[in-house]
């Protein structure tokens, strides 16, 4: 996605400016455009000439020295800019744009920029809850820039503390995620399952789980963003009010399988990111269940809910691609491993949902994808809406 992509990287005043390095490379192997302006503060942890040999490019620090004289450098950079990206952001860099100061090559560069915009904050813990880099930051998010948040972590003043700046991997998912999207799956179908299934005890309890549906939802957005026709089978419809992406609200297991096999046939992809309770009383009371007086206890007979992907894989066509996902506590690959292989699925996207920052009804998520003849693949931890770029991914790869 980031393929012949101009990329402007701003570099500012941090221990953590040599991890911008890492970055640089990784977007070069992307076969981006990496632009390179730094701050005179970054200059005294990183080279520029570092970030010259890994880019290709000229690195801008002066406003003053022009390369060419029929060009204004920092007009030139902007107006070539698809993406703006500050990594690290210091606190002093985050005061400057927020209040439209340009006094120097990179905050000049950067207020003439038109082109979408994303700072990685690293500091100390103590300067990330001052509130005047807090309210700089609202200010930013008003402005419609996008801020992707420190990590809790190794400071270099020697403790835990949150500032420490996110792996590059999870800064190039975030840039991917923000650039305007090629629409490469036009004429593409996708259909995609949604949220946690609930099977009713009674006319007011059931029995369900803690998904929210924010993957799935994620997912569907994605591929929608790429240009394909996207169905959305989900059992958090309020959640999922979303433009061009057609909507099928269900409850239960069954309902979700009717919709799966009814719509599947004429899909190219399925992903059934949806978290399908396993099982489901075996009767469904008409009234509500009262307590009995003379019993501390109560037996609750459950039976298996149908297995979607199992029906699934007896009408799967030859150019019809299917994913899973495996949400576990324990044995996260053997598991997931075994999924794949019984449910004949393309790619099965694993998570470890005893994680409490990557588990069920959080934004974040990290998973692990499984294909067969081919080597794991683990992510990093960050956003659901990433996660979801990186199955689009996963998914041309298949399609190629």
């Amino acid at each position: 996605m980031l393929k012949n992509k101009n990329i402007t990287l701003y570099v500012t005043g941090s221990v953590a400016s040599y991890k911008a390095l890492f970055l640089t490379r990784l977007l070069v192997k992307a076969h981006a455009n990496v632009q390179v302006v730094m701050t005179n503060a970054a200059q005294k942890f990183v080279t520029p000439l570092s970030f010259q040999v890994i880019s290709k490019s000229q690195v801008f620090t002066d406003t003053f020295n022009l390369a060419d004289p029929t060009k204004i450098d920092h007009v030139n950079i902007a107006q070539k800019t698809d993406l703006a990206v500050m990594v690290p952001a210091s606190a002093n860099s985050i005061g400057k744009i927020a209040n439209g100061l340009a006094d120097d090559c990179t905050s000049l560069t950067w207020l003439t920029t038109e082109a979408p915009k994303l700072i990685v904050p690293a500091m100390n813990d103590q300067m990330w809850h001052a509130k005047t880099v807090q309210r700089n930051l609202h200010t930013l998010k008003i402005d419609g820039v996008h801020i992707l948040s420190p990590k809790t972590g190794f400071l270099a003043e020697g403790y835990q503390g949150i500032g420490r700046l996110p792996e590059p991997e999870d800064i190039v998912a975030m840039i991917d995620s923000l650039l305007p999207q090629d629409q490469v799956l036009k004429g593409k179908k996708v259909l995609v399952t949604a949220g946690g299934t609930s099977e009713a005890l009674d006319p007011v309890r059931s029995i369900t789980n803690a998904s929210s549906g924010k993957m799935g939802l994620a997912i569907a957005q994605a591929f929608q963003q790429h240009g394909a026709q996207v169905t959305l089978i989900t059992t958090k419809p309020n959640l999922a009010s979303v433009h061009d992406i057609e909507l099928i609200p269900v409850t239960t297991a069954q309902q979700m399988q009717t919709a799966v096999l009814q719509h599947f046939p004429h899909n190219n992809v399925l992903i059934m990111a949806a978290a399908v309770a396993d099982f489901g009383p075996q009767v469904t009371a008409t009234n509500k269940i009262k307590k009995n007086p003379q019993s501390d206890s109560w037996s609750l007979t459950l039976t298996k809910t149908p297995d979607i992907l199992q029906a699934v894989a007896k009408i799967k066509q030859k150019s019809q691609i299917t994913i899973g996902f495996a949400a576990e506590t324990q044995n996260l690959i053997a598991n997931a491993t075994q999924k794949l292989t019984a449910k004949k699925l393309d790619l099965i996207v694993a998570n470890d949902v005893s994680q409490s920052q990557i588990g069920f009804n959080t934004d974040d998520n990290q998973v692990t994808f499984i294909r067969p003849q081919q080597k794991n693949w683990q992510t990093p931890v960050t956003s659901k809406q990433n996660i979801a770029q990186l199955i689009v991914r996963q998914v041309l790869d298949l399609l190629q």
